[in-house]
């Protein structure tokens, strides 16, 4: 059996800050891969599933322009970046010119055969104060789900339990029931004819699936690590299991 072929897109972030210390103060950067650590960490003991990431700060020259491109792949994702990162490349905002909209490019790409998860975070959907702004864009379009035009995040600092409510769907088997509690997600609204898998104790979408033309899209709308995600789900079996049957229905092995 072949490899399933991964790309990870985003979860990372480059941090500025500036340190006073009485009369002196300096500044520090960081770099941090975000949740990524633990999708990784999930997928590790299997070689089946092979994952590469293209860091945020990466993505706005190097993400793919063209179907071929994207076939080197069997699943993409988009973790925690927004769609400028996509749409405006240096050659349309520096150079004022035009390119190829790889947005479109993708869907199409997945009409035609491919695979696409969005995962939650504060640049996913439409995410802080809106920033992502994925609503209205060809990655709605494909998604089993519908995105809000405002501020979508839903921080639940005392914690919400998901549910599973299609334990027999590929995705689900195999997953223990008893889900561990988040600590947010973005609220989404589920569109006709997509599977509803896995909920929130408000009912919104925490696993949707669909397929979408020729190929399959998978909605996650919370963290793949901390915040949302507290590290003892990441830890928890199931979300390994979670994450290998999600990856694998996208693909369409099961």
């Amino acid at each position: 059996m072949e490899k399933i072929k991964v790309l990870l897109v985003g979860e990372s972030w480059l941090t500025a800050s500036l340190h006073h210390k009485g009369f002196d103060y300096y500044p520090q950067s960081a770099f941090d891969d975000g949740g990524a650590e633990y999708l990784f960490k999930a997928l590790a003991d299997d070689s089946h599933y092979e994952i590469t990431q293209m860091n945020g700060h990466e993505a706005t020259e190097k993400f793919p322009y063209t179907p071929e491109e994207l076939g080197k792949y069997n699943v993409i994702i988009f973790s925690d970046i927004g769609s400028n990162s996509f749409l405006l490349s240096k050659k349309v905002f520096v150079k004022g010119e035009r390119e190829p909209n790889r947005l479109k490019v993708l869907e199409q790409w997945v009409k035609d055969g491919g695979a696409f998860i969005m995962c939650g975070g504060y640049l996913s959907f439409s995410g802080f104060e809106a920033k992502a702004k994925f609503y209205r864009t060809p990655v709605e379009t494909m998604l089993p789900v519908s995105i809000y035009t405002f501020d979508d995040r839903v921080e639940c600092p005392e914690g919400t339990e998901p549910e599973i409510v299609l334990p027999d769907h590929p995705i689900a088997r195999g997953v223990p029931k008893d889900m561990p509690y988040l600590l947010g997600y973005q609220e989404t609204v589920l569109k006709e004819g997509a599977s509803l898998i896995a909920k929130t104790e408000n009912g919104d979408p925490l696993i949707a699936a669909w397929d979408y033309g020729k190929g399959r899209t998978v909605a996650w709308t919370t963290d793949v690590g901390p915040h949302w995600l507290p590290v003892f789900f990441a830890e928890w079996p199931g979300y390994a299991r979670l994450w290998k049957n999600i990856l694998s229905w996208a693909a369409k092995e099961i």
